[in-house]
């Protein structure tokens, strides 16, 4: 079930009717509350060590190549300037990506999401390389020995 149908109908009371609409932009539109009930530099503080949650972790990942270094990479290893699905492409975006997220690993050991994902991406550069591999053994040399890959 979902969960609109889980709950009960609200009940209207006189109060809430009878609201008028200017206090409610009023109150939208107040300037923020006093330094006195903001909160302490220790909440903050504890607040920014926080781990990241799951969708955090994924547009990081995502974001780690910006659109100037893919299009850098693109240009670099594809046979055009658009060819964005050929396997050296694809292959070295994801090493970029495998590299990025290696760092992140070093500083949040515990992050299992992020290290299952990583082991997605290494699988996937595999397959990726054993094709290439197969398919034009000189590009696969020339590609390992850029990349840095063993």
């Amino acid at each position: 079930m979902s969960e609109k149908t889980k709950k009960a109908p609200a009940k209207v009371t006189k109060e809430k009717v009878e609201t008028p609409v200017a206090e409610i932009v009023a109150e939208a539109t107040e300037t923020p509350a006093p330094e006195a009930a903001k909160p302490a530099p220790k909440a903050k503080a504890a607040a920014a060590k926080k781990p990241a949650s799951k969708k955090e972790v994924k547009q990081e990942a995502k974001d780690a190549l910006t659109q100037l270094s893919k299009e850098e990479v693109i240009k670099k290893f594809g046979k055009k300037d658009a060819d964005t699905g050929s396997a050296e492409v694809q292959i070295a975006l994801l090493t970029a990506r495998i590299n990025h997220l290696t760092e992140h690993l070093k500083i949040h050991k515990q992050d299992k999401h992020s290290r299952r994902g990583l082991l997605k991406m290494v699988g996937k550069r595999r397959g990726l390389l054993a094709y290439l591999e197969k398919k034009d053994l000189e590009s696969f040399r020339k590609l390992k020995a850029e990349l840095g890959i063993r």
